[in-house]
């Protein structure tokens, strides 16, 4: 297996962007509220496809790093960026707000993305790849649509949220409460437009290599910006994790849980894997939220994992 390390990403860059802007076949997906910005590449002996499901903030340039690595070791890849975030259409007039009606318009995008786009390419095995808020919108699409998918690999996926000091109760009743008087398209408390954080305060990845390419990219293409949620989204978000108890899903699925995650409460991996037979979950040591973006010696082995239940789910 090749895979791209932190001490060439630089060198590389090139070759990922010139497989950015000729091998990935980009376009929009036309849904009944917008246009959803997504791409793909199918390599010549692919013999996997591997659909992306990324988390908030995220899309399609933030992830040219691992779409190359993964069309290098022959697997057809597939991304669209979620509904209000990367080059898809926003809901409201301040872009950076983060923000959904309710949380099943992301699935039903994840749904609508696979029928007219993934089947319409590829015919062969798929792994639903997924990360943070992406896997949030992977589980509940694979447990509400009628789906071909072999397995679900799941990077810190968002089935709980840390709060930052509120009490969940009361953080839920006040994202209730203020989206029922009207407030839902306000800035949940504290949060604002985008902002880059040093990478010594980040809470994201622990590879300066990775992070700065991230906020580089952000910073030349401010359009992909994002800043915080709005008390719709937490409301939406809130309501989709009660939900968690009474979701299925019966494909296999492997959770990568980073072992020093600030953003998402690992506490939800656990309990999700014990009530499900078919679920494998490894803790990743010393890794920040950001797996996929993590130094070398943590993203190498999630990346073997990845590969490893890639190969069980399609033998």
């Amino acid at each position: 297996m090749f895979y791209s390390s932190e001490r060439d990403l630089q060198s590389n860059q090139l070759t990922i962007n010139n497989f950015y802007t000729k091998t990935l076949i980009k376009a929009y997906l036309e849904t009944p509220s917008g246009q959803l910005f997504y791409a793909y590449a199918l390599p010549d002996n692919a013999h996997t496809a591997i659909v992306i499901s990324a988390g908030r903030l995220e899309g399609l340039d933030k992830y040219k790093e691992l779409l190359w690595e993964l069309y290098n070791n022959n697997f057809a890849v597939f991304i669209a960026d979620h509904q209000g975030q990367g080059r898809s259409y926003r809901q409201l007039k301040n872009k950076h707000k983060g923000h959904v009606n309710q949380f099943k318009d992301y699935s039903a995008d994840l749904n609508l993305f696979n029928k007219r786009v993934v089947d319409a390419h590829w015919q062969g095995s798929k792994v639903l790849v997924s990360h943070s808020m992406g896997g949030a919108v992977a589980f509940e699409y694979l447990a509400h649509f009628e789906h071909n998918f072999s397995g679900a690999f799941f990077s810190a996926p968002m089935l709980d949220i840390y709060t930052r000091g509120i009490p969940k109760p009361l953080a839920k009743f006040v994202a209730s409460t203020a989206t029922q008087l009207g407030f839902k398209n306000t800035y949940a408390l504290g949060q604002t437009d985008y902002t880059a954080d040093e990478f010594a305060l980040n809470t994201l990845t622990s590879s300066l290599e990775r992070y700065e390419l991230f906020r580089k990219t952000y910073h030349e293409e401010p359009l992909l910006q994002l800043g915080g949620v709005t008390y719709g989204w937490l409301n939406a978000t809130f309501a989709f994790i009660s939900s968690m108890d009474t979701l299925n899903v019966s494909i296999p699925l492997y959770i990568a849980s980073a072992q020093n995650d600030e953003i998402v409460d690992n506490n939800a991996h656990y309990k999700l894997a014990n009530r499900h037979d078919n679920a494998v979950l490894e803790s990743f040591t010393g890794a920040k939220h950001e797996l996929f973006f993590e130094r070398d010696e943590i993203r190498k082995p999630l990346l073997t994992s990845l590969y490893q239940f890639c190969e069980s789910v399609t033998a």
